[in-house]
């Protein structure tokens, strides 16, 4: 019985030195394990738990650029949507990978109320973009930075790069289901602006001019698009839906611009259902987010999986 204890304990000697150095400690642990790629239903609850919250793995004090990823990337919002829920997935994933990620909110207004941002009036959002990129690489020391945006914030920055100078301090723009066109929200917007003719009423006096602003055929758009819609020296790459229901037609999501890419998601992934919520969830998209932001393969393929619409991911 004695030798049994005594080989038992040598046994377990054995293997706790063993774990000893083979296990990483607990802090060496933490220190290098991922952070967790959100879904819409954590951006959803982030809303409600905390709002003015930043999105994991951004706004990381000394932050770095690498030889391998030199641009940081700043992530924009979009319409009625605000950096805590929109980039719940994106961040952490390009955190991850090595990338310096940064987010913010833009476009308060009175309507905001904590959660709504990205209502002011184009222009004025766009100097709040400006002067944040100017923040960025002032932390950073990078040369530029990388644009992703979703739906306004798809659009808003090219009025940045087009007249307030940003083409000098910006690499590349991604729109995720970008307004670069505008919407007719399958006429509600004609409808809504029929109704403003007869009554007076503009979303612009209440504290939305932005929404005004990207209704197809506004005078904003017009001055944007005018004469070309993309800056030389810059890379654009937009994703779009075919499901989109906000920006209708999602056509208007594109590009004319010589050297922008246009991708549709349904031409790499006929299950992808997504639409226009749920792009900046869409496993599908952000891979060729990723794509873009990396190697930038005119001939990448993401792999398809099924995305269901607004519950993507």
């Amino acid at each position: 019985m004695r030798r049994t204890l005594a080989a038992l304990v040598a046994l377990i000697g054995s293997v706790c030195l063993i774990v000893g150095l083979s296990t990483p400690s607990v802090a060496g642990a933490a220190a290098t394990k991922p952070l967790p790629v959100g879904n819409i239903l954590g951006g959803f609850a982030t809303e409600i738990t905390s709002p003015t919250s930043m999105p994991p793995g951004s706004n990381v004090a000394g932050c770095k650029p690498s030889a391998q990823h030199p641009y940081p990337v700043i992530l924009v919002h979009g319409t009625l949507a605000n950096e805590a829920f929109s980039w719940q997935a994106l961040s952490p994933e390009l955190a991850n990978a090595g990338y310096c990620v940064y987010a913010f909110n833009y476009g308060e207004t009175s309507l905001t109320l904590g959660h709504f941002y990205g209502l002011a009036d184009i222009a004025t959002a766009a100097g709040q973009l400006g002067t944040f990129v100017n923040q960025v690489l002032a932390t950073t020391g990078a040369s530029k930075v990388d644009l992703v945006g979703h739906s306004q914030g798809g659009m808003m920055p090219r009025y940045y790069l087009k007249f307030l100078g940003g083409a000098a301090h910006v690499n590349m723009l991604v729109g995720l289901a970008p307004s670069n066109y505008g919407t007719t929200v399958d006429g509600l917007a004609n409808l809504y602006t029929d109704f403003a003719s007869i009554t007076g009423l503009s979303l612009s006096e209440v504290g939305g001019p932005a929404l005004d602003e990207q209704v197809q055929g506004s005078a904003f758009l017009d001055n944007l698009n005018a004469g070309g819609d993309t800056v030389a020296g810059v890379k654009y790459v937009v994703i779009e839906s075919k499901y989109d229901e906000v920006v209708t037609p999602y056509s208007n999501a594109f590009l004319r611009g010589a050297g922008a890419q246009n991708i549709l998601l349904q031409n790499q992934c006929s299950i992808d259902f997504t639409e226009h919520l749920g792009i900046i969830y869409d496993p599908v998209a952000l891979q060729d987010v990723i794509n873009a932001l990396g190697t930038d393969s005119p001939t990448f393929r993401p792999t398809c999986s099924l995305v269901l619409p607004v519950f993507s991911g």
